[in-house]
C-alpha cells in the first residue's frame, strides 16, 4: 500500500489526540498539567504531526496524486491542504494558551483550544483514511513502493531538519499517554 507510512502516523497522531483529550477532562475537573507535559503535547503536534506527517503529504504524496491525474485545485488534494493550515493554526492557538495556562492557572481556553485542536484533526484523519487514502491506494498501485520510499526519505529529511527521530516521537507519545492515565487515576 503506498498509504502505509501515513497511516501509521495517523496510529501515533490518534493515540497522541485521546491523550490530548485525557488532558483537557483532567483541566475541566481542576487537575494542574506540568508545564513539561504541555511542551510535549506542543512539539508533538507543531514537529510531528505539521512539520513531518503533512510534509510528507505535501512534499511527497500530493505530487505523486497529482502526477496520476488528481487535479491540485477545486478536489481532495485543496482540501487537504486547506485542513492542513487549518490543524497549523489550531496547534499554534493551543500553544498560545498552554503559555497562558502556565502562567494564569486558568484551564478554559486551552481546554476549548484542545478540544478545537483534537476535533478538527480526528475529522481530517478519517477523510483522510477512508477517502484520500482508499483513492491513492488505488490510483498509486502501480507505483507504491515507489511512494513508500519517498514518504521515508521525506519523513528523514524531515525530522533531521527537527534534530529528532520517529522513535523520539513514538516514545514521547508513549510517555505522554501513560502520564496523563496515571494523572487521571
Amino acid at each position: 500500500m503506498s498509504t502505509e507510512s501515513l497511516r501509521n502516523d495517523h496510529f501515533l497522531i490518534e493515540k497522541m489526540m485521546r491523550a490530548l483529550n485525557v488532558t483537557a477532562d483532567l483541566l475541566k475537573a481542576g487537575r494542574s498539567i506540568p508545564a513539561p507535559f504541555l511542551e510535549q503535547a506542543i512539539d508533538f503536534t507543531k514537529n510531528f504531526t505539521n512539520v513531518c506527517h503533512h510534509g510528507k503529504e505535501e512534499d511527497s504524496l500530493f505530487p505523486a496524486l497529482e502526477k496520476g491525474g488528481m487535479p491540485r485545485e477545486g478536489g481532495p488534494i485543496a482540501r487537504m491542504l486547506f485542513e492542513h493550515e487549518m490543524t497549523r493554526q489550531l496547534a499554534e492557538k493551543m500553544e498560545q494558551s498552554a503559555k497562558e495556562y502556565l502562567q494564569s492557572g486558568k484551564p478554559e481556553k486551552l481546554v476549548a483550544d484542545i478540544q478545537a485542536y483534537t476535533d478538527h484533526v480526528s475529522q481530517h484523519l478519517t477523510k483522510e483514511n477512508f477517502r484520500l487514502f482508499v483513492m491513492a491506494d488505488m490510483m498509486l498501485r502501480a507505483k507504491a513502493d515507489q511512494v513508500g520510499q519517498e514518504l521515508a526519505q521525506v519523513e528523514a529529511a524531515k525530522l533531521s531538519s527537527l534534530g529528532r527521530t520517529r522513535d523520539h516521537y513514538e516514545r514521547l507519545v508513549e510517555t505522554y499517554d501513560a502520564g496523563v492515565r496515571r494523572q487521571a487515576q
